[in-house]
C-alpha cells in the first residue's frame, strides 16, 4: 500500500493517491489531471475509484475529467446530488483497492455530503482518514458554505458538525493518521495548522474544536465566531463541481493563444476583458499595460484573483512573463476561471514597440516613506487583513483590507497623495493596481510592505484589541 499526499501551495490543498497491488483511487482530485494518470502510468496501476469528499468552493476539482479518461466511477457521499453520473455511497459502505479498504464515514456539517474516507489495511486495520473540510489539523471545516444548499442556518450546521466529529472521527485509534483537505492559507477554516498531516490523537489533544469536555453549545459559538465572508466565488466553484465544466485542454488551447498588440488591444476594448498581468512585482511597477490589475503568480494568485475578480465568467486577457502562460491559465481554471481569451504576445516589450501607451505604479522605498512621515501627516492605507492590523501597525495607519476594496473607495481622496502598504508588498501592488484603474492615480506603493516599514524608525503601535477599532 502506497499513500501520497499531493499538496498544491497556493490553494493550500492535498490531494490523495492511493494505490495497492494494481489498483489506485485519487481523492479530492485537482482539476489538471495529468499528474495522477502518469503516476498510475508509471506503476502499472488501474484507476479504480475517484472519491469526492464533498462539493468543494475552493477549487474546481478533477473528477468529472479524471473520470472520463480512466472510465473510473465517481464516488459521493450521502446527500450528493451531481448532474452527472457518480456513484453516491451510503454510511458504512465499502470499497476495495487491491487488499486494502475504503469505507465510507459520512461527516456532516461542513456540507450535507460531507464525507470522511477511512483507509484499513490487509488486515482490516484502521489506518488513516482522508476528511476533506471536515476535519484540519487545528480546526474544523467552517459551517457557512452550505447554508442555501442545506437550508439550515450556520448554527445548525455547526451542530451537526459537532456529532460527526465526536460521533465517527474521535472513537477512532488515536494513531489513526489525518489527511486533510486544506492546510493554513485556505480560507475553509479559521485557524489551520502549517502541517499538512497529523494524527486522530494529536489532533484530540491540541485541536481546539475536539475538546473532550466541551458542549455542543460551546463548539457552535466557538466555531462560528469570526468568520469572514466567504469569498464571492465559492458558489460559482460549487456549482461547476454539482454541475461538470469544460475539459481543461479546451480551457488550455483558449486561454494560451498569442495575441499581437493590436489584438490584444482590440480583444480587451470588444470584450470588455480584464487584463490580468501575473507578472512580478518590480516588472509591474515599471511598466505595464494600463487599466490592468495586478495579481503575480509568485504570490497566492488563484485565491486573490477569485476574490478580486469574483466573477467566474468575466473574460480575462493576461500579460505573461516568457514560458509562463500555461501555468497562469492552469492556475486560473483552478478556480473556475475559464474565460482567458489570450496572452500578449511577447509582453510588455511589444506592447511599447507597438508605440502603445504604458503606465507605472509610484511607489516609495520605505527608508523615503520614513522621512517623509517625519516631515509632516501622511495618509497611511494598511490593506492587510483586520487581525494583522491589530496585532501591529503604523501609528495612525487606516485599515482598509484589500478583500473589501472597493467598498472603501470614497474614503480615499484623488487629489493629495496616500501611501499603500500590506505586509510585504504584494496585496498593497493589487490594490494598488485597481485603484489606478479606477482613477486613482495619487496612491504610492511603499515597496516591500510592512516588514520594510519595521526596519525603519516610522512609529509602530503596539497590539490593539479589535474590539476598539
Amino acid at each position: 500500500m502506497k499513500v501520497e499526499q499531493i499538496y498544491t501551495g497556493c490553494l493550500a490543498q492535498g490531494a490523495y493517491y492511493i494505490e495497492c497491488c494494481d489498483e489506485a483511487v485519487v481523492i479530492d482530485p485537482l482539476r489538471e489531471v495529468q499528474p495522477y494518470l502518469d503516476r498510475a502510468e508509471a506503476g502499472g496501476k488501474k484507476i479504480k475509484y475517484i472519491f469526492e469528499t464533498h462539493f468543494h468552493a475552493d477549487f474546481v476539482s478533477g473528477h468529472v475529467t479524471l473520470s472520463e479518461k480512466t472510465g473510473a466511477p465517481i464516488v459521493f457521499g450521502p446527500n450528493a446530488n451531481p448532474a452527472f453520473d457518480a456513484h453516491i455511497a451510503t454510511d458504512g459502505e465499502v470499497f476495495k483497492v487491491g487488499k486494502v479498504t475504503i469505507e465510507v464515514l459520512h461527516t456532516p456539517g461542513h456540507t450535507m455530503e460531507s464525507t470522511t474516507y477511512l483507509l484499513r489495511d490487509k488486515e482490516g486495520k484502521p489506518y488513516a482518514i482522508f476528511t476533506g473540510d471536515t476535519l484540519f489539523l487545528g480546526d474544523v471545516g467552517r459551517p457557512d458554505l452550505a447554508q442555501k444548499g442545506a437550508d439550515m442556518t450556520q448554527e445548525e450546521l455547526a451542530g451537526t458538525l459537532f456529532d460527526s466529529l465526536r460521533n465517527k472521527i474521535m472513537t477512532l485509534p488515536d494513531d489513526v493518521i489525518v489527511y486533510p483537505g486544506h492546510g493554513a492559507g485556505s480560507a475553509c477554516g479559521k485557524n489551520m495548522s502549517s502541517e499538512t498531516v497529523g494524527s486522530v490523537g494529536d489532533q484530540k489533544a491540541t485541536n481546539y474544536a475536539l475538546r473532550a469536555d466541551m458542549t455542543k453549545d460551546e463548539f457552535v459559538a466557538e466555531v462560528t465566531d469570526g468568520l469572514l465572508p466567504p469569498p464571492a466565488y465559492f458558489p460559482l466553484n460549487v456549482k461547476m463541481n454539482k454541475e461538470g465544466y469544460a475539459p481543461i485542454d479546451d480551457v488550455l488551447a483558449k486561454g494560451t493563444r498569442a495575441l499581437s498588440p493590436d489584438a490584444f488591444e482590440a480583444a480587451a476594448n470588444e470584450t470588455g476583458a480584464v487584463v490580468l498581468d501575473v507578472r512580478g512585482k518590480e516588472a509591474f511597477h515599471e511598466a505595464h499595460v494600463p487599466r490592468s490589475t495586478f495579481i503575480g503568480l509568485d504570490g497566492n494568485f488563484a485565491p486573490w484573483v477569485g476574490t478580486m475578480i469574483v466573477d467566474v465568467q468575466q473574460p480575462i486577457l493576461l500579460v505573461c512573463e516568457d514560458g509562463t502562460v500555461n501555468e497562469a491559465v492552469t492556475r486560473l481554471s483552478r478556480v473556475g476561471f475559464d474565460n482567458v481569451l489570450g496572452c500578449l504576445d511577447g509582453g510588455v516589450t511589444a506592447w511599447q514597440t507597438a508605440g502603445k501607451e504604458v503606465d507605472r505604479i509610484n511607489s516609495v522605498t520605505a527608508d523615503a516613506f520614513a522621512g517623509l512621515a517625519k516631515d509632516g501627516d501622511v495618509k497611511v492605507i494598511d490593506v492587510r487583513k483586520p487581525g494583522e492590523f491589530a496585532s501591529e501597525h503604523v501609528l495612525d495607519a487606516e485599515s482598509m483590507p484589500l478583500t473589501a476594496l472597493n467598498g472603501h473607495l470614497a474614503e480615499l481622496p484623488k487629489d493629495t497623495p496616500f501611501y499603500l502598504h500590506c505586509q510585504t508588498g504584494y496585496r498593497s501592488l493589487i490594490a494598488g493596481s485597481i485603484l489606478k484603474a479606477r482613477g486613482y492615480h495619487n496612491g504610492i506603493d511603499i515597496q516591500g510592505g510592512f516588514e520594510a516599514i519595521k526596519e525603519t524608525d516610522v512609529s509602530v503601535s503596539d497590539w490593539v484589541c479589535p474590539s476598539t477599532l
